[in-house]
């Protein structure tokens, strides 16, 4: 209830976006049918610095009926609540900031922090890593954070792959092509690996020096050894990459170094990185 109910919200907010099932349940609403949201294998976290809430007091017979074990965060390790928890997380007993010493104040910002404190320790206490908080949080800078090449890269019709025995023409024509119009062509051995990259500039440049044979292999004029990713490299890493070295495109390769996707600047663009 009250402001102890407020860091309630955030602390079931922070468990759920750490993969922990959580709700939050206000006590006077629970009496009126919500104790229905609590079932077999819940474990209830009750907030109240005193731990003399009346309407969190009467929900404690509830729970031992429904066999819901409670963890009470309180400061008081005598009250009532913490009587009738299984476990008791004991903040103290805190002089509030408020010059009359009753509006809630430190007593919440410990709360808050204890709730944090056990929210982290549970994490810690199972696998729980980058892509299932990026399966979590797709949406905003977080989710960016977390963001890896496999899910934005550019793949099968719109991976622009053209053979190394292939003529300019050819490849030109798949950069044209292919869906997207990504600007660039991925050079590959009959095989699938990366052999190189000719790109829209690569063709700009030709041009400019005069060189319009278009029936010459791409091979000779692409560019070699290319920078690459994997699918694995965060998004913020690969567009660091293309910032840095001032490119448009990275090929994806796979570990037998396949081309198997192109990463472009306008995904990035459509993704908010740049």
């Amino acid at each position: 209830m009250g402001k102890a109910g407020h860091i309630g919200q955030k602390l079931s907010s922070t468990l759920a976006s750490t993969g922990i099932r959580s709700v939050f349940l206000h006590p006077a609403e629970a009496v009126h049918g919500d104790l229905g949201r609590v079932g077999p294998g819940d474990v209830i976290l009750a907030l109240s610095n005193s731990g003399s809430t009346e309407e969190l007091l009467r929900l404690l017979p509830l729970f031992k009926r429904m066999g819901t074990p409670v963890v009470a965060l309180t400061g008081d390790a005598d009250s009532a609540l913490a009587k009738g928890a299984e476990v008791v997380l004991d903040i103290g007993r805190i002089e509030e900031a408020c010059p009359m010493g009753l509006v809630p104040t430190a007593s919440t910002a410990a709360l808050h922090a204890v709730g944090d404190a056990l929210a982290m320790t549970l994490l810690r206490s199972r696998p729980f890593g980058r892509d299932d908080y990026a399966l979590l949080h797709p949406g905003g800078k977080l989710g960016r954070s977390v963001l890896r090449v496999y899910e934005l890269m550019r793949t099968g019709p719109a991976n622009p792959l053209v053979l190394d025995t292939a003529r300019l023409s050819q490849a030109v024509v798949v950069m044209t092509n292919t869906p997207g119009r990504p600007g660039a062509a991925c050079v590959v051995d009959r095989d699938g690996r990366l052999e190189g990259i000719f790109t829209d500039g690569d063709l700009r440049r030709l041009v400019e020096r005069g060189h319009t044979d278009f029936e010459v292999p791409v091979r000779q004029v692409m560019g070699k050894r290319p920078r690459c990713i994997t699918p694995d490299t965060l998004v913020l890493t690969a567009a660091t990459q293309m910032r840095e070295l001032k490119v448009d495109q990275l090929p994806v390769v796979d570990v037998e170094g396949r081309a198997v996707g192109l990463l472009d600047v306008q995904d990035l663009l459509a993704a908010k990185f740049v």
